[in-house]
């Protein structure tokens, strides 16, 4: 009886260790996802405007890493690997603390809407998205009105943001839209993998944002503050950074995250779940 017992139990033991050893299956990580996706409909909307402002002053990290290191690394071709590291800290900022930023939502809200395609559920995500991205672009102009109209930045790193902003906002607005469809597509991405990091979230974020930056892709939100910085000292019309820039990468990053992520998602995942 008792080598019996001692058997089972190692067997349980076994199929245990097994389960922990296994990859989470995709059906998994897209209920996940779904569930949080709800959960953020479901927020307040006084929650999400504070969540979205946060996350629009703290992506500015992203910007504000990136030009120290422009500034301080030598002249030298490898220093441009180097430099787009910075670019990472203000999206792990703004994910590990689970704020509000506009392109993760272009996945995370568009599962619950295809789980049940309903005009209610799709009125949701709207009224979501809408409240994000006004939050994160106020949070954005903020930072920004720190960064021009305060000695907050040392001269010469503010000199590196201005030459971050002109580049950024200033690749035209065809450029612009086909560079934020990575964007869109990576930030989409790392949101699915995050569910079976398994502890190595952060460096999840690092490597996939240092991607965004490397690749010269476009990014709605921390490009916000570079457009910002720019209206604010008077070098960027408002027409043309509505038109040339925020619009057309703002289309680029849903494409990017929802119309091709998420249906590749959902085309992997739809004869898995319930009611399909």
């Amino acid at each position: 009886m008792t080598t019996a017992m001692t058997e089972r139990d190692e067997e349980k033991a076994d199929e245990n260790t097994v389960q922990e050893a296994s990859p989470i299956a995709p059906k998994l990580i897209w209920e996940i996802i779904r569930r949080d996706g709800e959960e953020e409909m479901a927020r307040p909307w006084r929650s999400l405007v504070w969540s979205g402002i946060a996350a629009g002053v703290l992506i500015s990290l992203s910007v504000l890493g990136e030009a120290i290191f422009r500034t301080y690394l030598p002249d030298a071709p490898s220093s441009y690997l180097i430099e787009n590291m910075g670019y990472s800290l203000g999206f792990m900022a703004v994910i590990l603390g689970r704020m509000q930023l506009f392109t993760e939502n272009t996945i995370t809200t568009v599962l619950p809407v295809m789980v049940s395609r309903s005009w209610g559920s799709f009125a949701s995500m709207m009224r979501l998205w809408a409240i994000v991205l006004a939050a994160n672009v106020i949070g954005a102009f903020a930072v920004a009105s720190l960064f021009v109209f305060t000695p907050a930045l040392p001269a010469d790193i503010m000199v590196s943001v201005v030459d971050l902003s002109h580049h950024a906002t200033g690749m035209g607005a065809s450029t612009g839209f086909w560079r934020a469809i990575p964007a869109g597509l990576i930030v989409a991405l790392l949101v699915w993998m995050l569910p079976q990091a398994d502890g190595q979230g952060f460096l999840l974020i690092l490597a996939f944002t240092w991607l965004i930056a490397a690749g010269d892709f476009t990014h709605i939100v921390a490009g916000s503050v570079e457009m910002a910085v720019l209206m604010l000292m008077g070098e960027l019309p408002a027409v043309q950074a509505l038109t040339g820039f925020f619009l057309p990468v703002l289309a680029g990053n849903i494409i990017g995250g929802t119309a091709i992520f998420s249906l590749m998602a959902w085309g992997q995942v739809r004869d898995e779940l319930p009611d399909s």
